[in-house]
């Protein structure tokens, strides 16, 4: 969940399958349930912002059925598959520059989006204005410093490393200039945004197989940045990564904020 380029998540990075794909595995049950709870249904017109994989995107499409529409965009779409059918469409798009692709959408869903573009205010009125009235908004952002721990039971010194390891990452995307308390804003964003019935929840999921996965492939991007910074050294990463693999260690990720209300 990086900067790159000052914008959104670069989905043509080699590893961008990996990432989504762990991703997918700790996030999607908390997005689906909420996606449920806010009714999705037969024949709903859903824009899902600046995707990276499949798996949210034929989430609605299977909710959707053939009288829906399920609009995927993204600054780039090299992720999807060679062949996407109906009601799924795709369409590069930033979220962060552009006018809405359309308008009279009854759901737009973002996750890991509003925190990554250099103007998430812009980002979000242009969400905003694609929602038909009683449109749905269900707005996904991470936030480390709610709880900044990869072990939250520091309880001997693989966990102890692994949250000095955590502790320089989030130095270096402060430095890079991360707005890592931004989920926590969410509810009170789209109230100012003019949207109603506003709830929100946290969820980090703890000792997932997908958690070691996930570590690697944050480690991954700052590796560089750590180690010229003298943070850790490259053999901090090398035993870290490995126990991270080993699975032993119970990692944590940071809170995903979810955040969700209704166009007026």
């Amino acid at each position: 969940m990086m900067l790159t380029d000052g914008h959104l998540l670069d989905h043509r990075r080699p590893d961008a399958g990996q990432r989504s794909d762990a991703l997918a595995a700790l996030f999607d049950p908390t997005t689906f349930r909420h996606l449920e709870r806010l009714g999705v249904g037969s024949g709903w017109r859903c824009w899902e912002v600046a995707a990276g994989g499949m798996s949210v995107v034929s989430w609605l499409a299977k909710r959707a059925g053939p009288t829906g529409r399920v609009l995927a965009t993204g600054p780039d779409t090299s992720w999807a598959p060679p062949a996407v059918r109906p009601p799924i469409q795709l369409r590069v798009h930033d979220v962060g520059a552009d006018e809405p692709p359309a308008e009279g959408f009854d759901l737009v869903h973002a996750r890991f989006v509003l925190a990554q573009v250099p103007d998430p205010e812009r980002a979000l009125r242009t969400m905003v204005k694609a929602l038909r009235p009683g449109g749905r908004l269900l707005v996904e952002d991470a936030d480390p410093t709610l709880q900044p721990l990869a072990c939250p039971d520091e309880h001997g010194p693989e966990q102890q490393l692994a949250n000095r390891v955590r502790r320089a990452m989030c130095d270096v995307r402060a430095e890079q200039g991360a707005e890592l308390a931004y989920g926590r804003r969410l509810p009170r964003l789209l109230r100012e945004a003019g949207l109603r019935r506003v709830e929100a929840d946290a969820y980090f999921p703890l000792a997932s197989p997908a958690c070691g996965a996930f570590e690697a492939e944050a480690v991954g991007q700052v590796r560089e940045q750590l180690v010229a910074a003298g943070r850790v050294t490259e053999q901090d990463l090398d035993r870290h990564l490995a126990n991270a693999a080993a699975g032993g260690t119970d990692l944590a990720t940071a809170p995903l904020i979810s955040a969700w209300g209704r166009k007026a």
